[in-house]
């Protein structure tokens, strides 16, 4: 494949959780005058995205979709970014059924979590992605399929859904507390992205692994206690009986999976683990500076998500 002189790129999913911070990275002075028109799929009615006074000299454009017209609004795309989420495999099914029919040189699907291709167990969520996956190359030929994992969402992570309540001074990990893992800032997956869009085809990977930081619960705690956390006890729970547990049936619900490859390096995006394309994307950090453990700790004085209330027992029943 050739390089695409400044593409048109669409971003399916733009006004969702994710998608906002991807469309930001697209519209930021560092990498708009890169292509020539940056366009927002969405399939809701009442929040586009606006770009700010600041970014006055990028085309912006929005089209609303369905799954009645996708032919026609996947039109003049060269690059697709799907960033749609848990309640649209449908949709996604159709996304990819609709592609053949369109220019789309490259597409990212909507992964941009841990690497699932790795595991041993069964996942609704994680199944229905790889299906999606399978989907798209039984019928595309000419496109670039490129699969990015960020590892953890860096300000959705630091919780007691994972075993890190540090508003009680309780981490619980499941298997080793000194496994590191990789966190990447809602922003700098969507930099990752956009900076990946600005590759020639040829050099866009397959797969790309990334983490702005990667840390152990060890080091995570001691990050929270020098920030203002004050004392965090860690308590490790037996990983063979945890995983068997959690794994006995298969759930949609993530985040007790999360927990355990935690602990088993199924997080670790590092060079010792599932490697660390971080250079890649963001070449001697020159592209922008990766947001660390240790920022999000002095921004929330080492209390992240302290406001949220998660009784115990949903950690400790396993």
């Amino acid at each position: 494949m050739t390089a695409i002189t400044r593409p048109v790129v669409a971003i399916a999913g733009a006004t969702g959780h994710l998608g906002k911070h991807i469309t930001t990275a697209f519209l930021s002075s560092t990498f708009q005058d890169k292509f020539a028109e940056i366009i927002l799929l969405s399939r809701n009615e009442s929040s586009l995205f606006q770009p700010s006074p600041s970014q006055p000299g990028v085309k912006l454009t929005t089209r609303r979709y369905n799954e009645h017209n996708l032919e026609e609004a996947l039109q003049g795309i060269q690059i697709l970014v799907n960033t749609i989420g848990p309640s649209g495999h449908d949709f996604k099914t159709k996304i990819a059924a609709t592609l053949p029919r369109t220019a789309i040189r490259v597409y990212f699907p909507s992964e941009f979590g841990v690497d699932h291709y790795i595991h041993d167990f069964a996942h609704l969520e994680w199944d229905a992605k790889k299906k999606h996956l399978s989907n798209a190359q039984s019928v595309i030929t000419n496109t670039k399929i490129c699969r990015v994992f960020c590892g953890l969402f860096l300000e959705d992570s630091i919780g007691p859904w994972f075993g890190l309540d540090t508003q009680n001074g309780k981490y619980a990990s499941v298997g080793s507390s000194r496994t590191p893992v990789s966190f990447t800032s809602l922003d700098d997956v969507g930099r990752t992205v956009a900076s990946l869009a600005t590759l020639s085809t040829e050099k866009i990977p397959d797969v790309v692994h990334v983490g702005g930081d990667s840390r152990s619960i060890v080091e995570i705690a001691g990050i929270m206690e020098s920030a203002g956390a004050g004392r965090i006890d860690i308590d490790c729970l037996p990983y063979e009986k945890y995983k068997a547990e959690t794994t006995a049936e298969a759930s949609w619900r993530p985040a007790a999976y999360l927990w355990f490859l935690m602990g088993d390096g199924g997080i670790a995006h590092t060079a010792a683990f599932l490697g660390d394309d971080n250079d890649l994307v963001n070449p001697g950090q020159r592209l922008w500076k990766w947001k660390t453990v240790e920022d999000l700790a002095k921004e929330t004085n080492g209390q992240p998500v302290k406001d949220v209330v998660w009784p115990r027992h949903k950690l400790l029943n396993h």
